[in-house]
């Protein structure tokens, strides 16, 4: 609900429109909570106080734009000059999208927190082999050699980076740990004072060349922390058979090049520290309702563990019901109001007061949210991905992933890098976002990390290997990665191979919506407009 002034803008942009039948159904929604609530529209606050957000002057202005989106909400005089006919053909139902949503673990429910120490070791094992055997599949190395035995001569080993100790990570503490097949799963200790360049962080998985002559230290000339793509593989083949192969990838891609989508993302908290009146996902709604994205996607924290009302537990309803109140009556009656066109998408977090705490995370299972699926209002697994505007023998998508852990934020704090002393470095975000995806050759991509690469955990994190490994890996590069953040919002579009003689360039938007709410104020969220490829995609991150 916006209160005073601003709820005269608002009842304009949303109830000025022929439906009238919304703003009926958003009373009657909200009358039962009224009650419930007693003459308080919120918990703590009067229903006639002005809160610090809805003083606000400056309203949906753009902050970052590539590839030129539209203009946005800030143009003051854009719904005053509209015409009814305008009206009219605004809130015509767009095309539905499809949802292909890729994996459903962990399930709901399922038991949590029983993870054993083999399950943990087990887990960092099949990671290590994995990239061990992506790395040897390549043809450009040979089997790893055992690191911890003294030998003078240049060998190639894999293993994890660890730290030695509890503290940060620096070029004096660096471990590596190493296979069970190849060395026993010892550690040794890691020189990289001869490399000029190097990104690492613990838990990483990569490849060293160099050598060990006293059996303590092995010293690195050169490290590999993706996995290289060999030479193409098509050379020795027929000449009717490499052109037959050659079709097939070309109308591979100009079939996926038809992809178009229009998303707009938002990541919690909902509502500003001062009360739970969750103004700024009022405001975000009624902005989907003038720009009608296929797809909205709101990712969590929905009820915040750390709002200061929540925090102190004086609250007269469980964490589920204003989940309900709050967030779900608001979700149907958008809609119920954009009509058949509409879909929203639920990613949970593990700040959710009223979810399971712990990573990976199942999908939100309110009851009411099981009707709510009849609205197009679905929940996925934190992390999850899934495949939108699928059309069958067509290959028309766009693939997105998700995670709401603040990987980004943990990644830039544990990990260390040195530059080229020639000054070329890429960004320490670039750098954080090639961790976590993965290398590929051709369209086969070959699993190297995931979502969530560092190990140990950060503090806070309930890690739980045990409970669906797999939930955490990035099985193929997405065209839309979301990685909502604390820190500064963003917009990247990066590439992935083509460095070699006919390989193949895959290109991916990473995004960093920020946050709907920041303190007593509003933060921000991206309207992303995908279309063809991520080079032709228009995106914005907007001050709500």
């Amino acid at each position: 609900m916006i209160l005073s002034d601003e709820h005269e803008e608002t009842k304009e942009d949303i109830l000025g429109t022929p439906s009238g039948r919304s703003g009926r159904h958003n009373s009657e929604l909200f009358d039962s909570a009224q009650h419930t609530k007693g003459n308080s529209s919120s918990y703590g606050k009067a229903s006639d106080h002005v809160t610090p957000f809805g003083k606000r002057t400056s309203k949906f202005v753009v902050q970052i734009t590539v590839n030129n989106p539209p203009s946005a909400e800030n143009e003051k005089n854009e719904n005053k000059l509209e015409n009814l006919d305008d009206v009219l053909r605004r809130v015509q139902p767009g095309r539905r999208c499809s949802l292909v949503v890729h994996g459903s673990r962990p399930e709901a429910g399922c038991r949590f927190v029983y993870d054993r120490i083999k399950d943990r070791f087990n887990a960092l094992e099949n990671r290590i082999r994995k990239h061990t055997a992506a790395l040897v599949a390549t043809g450009l190395y040979e089997e790893p050699t055992d690191p911890t035995v003294a030998l003078p001569k240049s060998v190639f080993a894999t293993g994890m980076i660890c730290c030695d100790g509890e503290g940060h990570l620096n070029e004096k503490s660096i471990l590596l740990q190493s296979s069970v097949q190849h060395s026993g799963g010892q550690r040794v200790r890691l020189d990289l004072s001869k490399l000029n360049q190097f990104s690492i962080f613990p838990g990483q998985v990569v490849g060293i060349e160099g050598c060990n002559p006293s059996g303590h230290c092995l010293i690195a000339s050169k490290i590999l922390d993706s996995i290289p793509v060999s030479a193409p593989t098509d050379r020795d083949l027929p000449p009717a058979k490499k052109q037959a192969q050659d079709e097939e990838f070309q109308l591979a891609d100009s079939s996926h090049n038809l992809a178009e989508l229009s998303m707009m993302v938002a990541a919690g908290p909902f509502t500003t520290t001062d009360n739970l009146l969750f103004e700024p996902l009022t405001e975000l709604l009624a902005y989907a309702r003038r720009k009608m994205p296929q797809l909205l996607i709101l990712l969590g924290p929905f009820i915040d563990s750390e709002h200061p009302e929540i925090r102190k537990g004086m609250l007269d309803q469980s964490f589920d019901e204003i989940f309900h109140l709050e967030i779900l009556r608001r979700l149907q009656d958008h809609v119920e109001y954009m009509g058949s066109a509409a879909r929203v998408i639920l990613v949970p977090s593990i700040r959710d007061a009223h979810h399971d705490f712990v990573f990976p995370q199942p999908a939100l299972r309110h009851q009411v949210l099981m009707v709510l699926l009849v609205y197009g209002i679905r929940s996925l697994t934190n992390p999850g991905m899934f495949n939108a505007n699928e059309r069958g023998r067509t290959n028309e998508l766009v693939k997105v992933g998700c995670c709401t852990v603040d990987v980004i934020e943990q990644l830039s704090g544990e990990m260390i890098s040195r530059n080229p002393k020639d000054g070329s470095s890429r960004d320490r975000m670039t750098a954080i976002i090639n961790h976590i995806l993965s290398q590929h050759r051709h369209v086969v991509v070959i699993h190297l990390v995931g979502f969530y690469p560092s190990y140990p955990p950060a503090e806070g994190i309930p890690l739980d290997l045990s409970l669906a490994p797999e939930a955490l890996e990035v099985s193929t590069i997405p065209d839309v990665l979301i990685l909502p953040s604390d820190l500064a919002s963003f917009v990247k579009v990066l590439s992935f191979g083509g460095t070699n003689e006919g390989e193949e360039q895959v290109k991916c938007i990473c995004v960093n919506p920020g946050r709907l709410a920041k303190g007593e104020g509003g933060g921000h969220f991206v309207e992303l407009n995908f279309h063809e490829s991520p080079d032709k995609s228009s995106i914005s991150v907007i001050r709500i």
